[in-house]
C-alpha cells in the first residue's frame, strides 16, 4: 500500500496567511510590507506598504529583462503585477491549494509549474529568476545551480528576501539562511553582484503589525479555547497540555509573548534586495 503523502506545514502556514491577509488586511500578497518615511505603522497602511514592496522589486527589475521565472508566487499577486508590466512571467509553486488562487487570478497568462524549485524541470531558459520571500525556502546547495540552468547568459538573479545574523541568542522569528554563508556561497558562480540593498529597517515594521494581531486577536482565542476546555473538559484540556507541551510551549515563546516584533526582527535578521548578473567571462 502506497504511504500517503504528508501536508507540508510549510504550504499550510501560506494558505491560513492567504486566509488571515484577505480577511484583516484586505490583501492578497504574501510577502513584507516596505515601509516608507511617512507611512504610519498601522493595519490600513498594509497594503500600501506591500505595494511599496513589489514596487521596489519591479524597479530594480533591468531594462534587458523580458522572460521572468517567479520562484514561490504566493497567492499569484505579484506575478499578476509582472504581467501587467508587459513581462513574459511563469511561476513555480508546490503548493496546490496556492496555486488554485493563481489560476484564478491571473488565468492562463503564464505557466504555472506545480513542484517545488529543486524539482522543476524545462527546457526554458529567462532572463530572470526571481526569489520573492522564497529564497530563504530553499537549499542554497540547490536553488542556485538550479538557477543557473533555467538563466540565460547574461541573465539577472534578484532575490529579495531575509537571512540570520551572526548574533547570540535564539531567534522566536525563524526562517532564512545564514547571511555569511550565502555570501560565500554565491561567490562560487559567475554572479556578478550589482545591488545589495539592506531593506530591514523598512521591512522591520511589518512584523510590529503581526505582532499587534497576534496580540488582540490569537492570544484572546487561545486563552479562551483553554478556558473552555478546562472548565467543561478538564481530562482533555491536561491531555492536550501534556501531549502537546514542547510545541506548545514553542509557540507561546515565538508568537503569543510579544517576542515576534519588529526590534527582535531587525537584531535576529537582515533583510536584503540583491541583483545577480551571470557575468561568465
Amino acid at each position: 500500500m502506497k504511504k500517503k503523502k504528508k501536508v507540508d506545514s510549510k504550504e499550510i502556514g501560506l494558505d491560513i496567511g492567504l486566509i488571515l491577509a484577505k480577511q484583516f488586511f484586505n490583501t492578497e500578497y504574501l510577502h513584507y510590507g516596505y515601509w516608507t518615511d511617512g507611512l504610519k505603522i498601522e493595519t490600513a497602511n498594509v497594503y500600501k506598504a506591500q505595494e511599496n514592496y513589489a514596487e521596489l522589486i519591479a524597479s530594480h527589475i533591468p531594462d534587458t529583462t523580458k522572460t521572468i521565472l517567479d520562484v514561490g508566487c504566493g497567492a499569484g499577486k505579484f506575478a499578476e503585477k509582472l504581467l501587467d508590466l508587459g513581462y513574459t512571467v511563469d511561476c513555480v509553486s508546490p503548493s496546490p491549494n496556492l496555486n488554485r488562487h493563481v489560476r484564478k487570478l491571473i488565468g492562463d497568462r503564464c505557466e504555472i509549474f506545480e513542484c517545488g524549485y529543486e524539482d522543476l524541470k524545462t527546457d526554458k531558459q529567462y532572463d530572470m529568476v526571481l526569489f520573492s520571500e522564497s529564497f530563504q525556502y530553499i537549499p542554497v546547495s540547490e536553488s542556485l545551480p538550479q538557477s543557473m540552468r533555467f538563466l540565460k547568459n547574461g541573465g539577472h538573479i534578484l532575490i529579495c528576501d531575509f537571512f540570520r545574523r551572526d548574533v547570540e541568542g535564539t531567534s522566536p522569528i525563524g526562517g532564512g539562511h545564514e547571511l555569511k554563508d550565502f555570501y560565500n556561497a554565491v561567490a562560487e558562480y559567475p554572479l556578478e553582484n550589482l545591488v545589495d540593498l539592506d531593506i530591514t529597517k523598512e521591512t522591520a515594521p511589518s512584523i510590529d503589525i503581526v505582532d499587534d494581531f497576534l496580540h488582540n486577536a490569537i492570544h484572546p482565542i487561545y486563552d479562551l479555547i483553554f478556558y473552555v476546555l478546562d472548565n467543561n473538559y478538564p481530562k482533555i484540556a491536561k491531555l492536550i497540555r501534556w501531549k502537546y507541551r514542547k510545541k506548545l510551549e514553542k509557540a507561546k515563546f515565538k508568537y503569543l509573548q510579544r517576542q515576534h516584533n519588529g526590534e527582535s526582527f531587525a537584531k535576529f535578521k537582515s533583510y536584503h534586495l540583491l541583483l545577480y548578473k551571470w557575468n561568465d567571462k
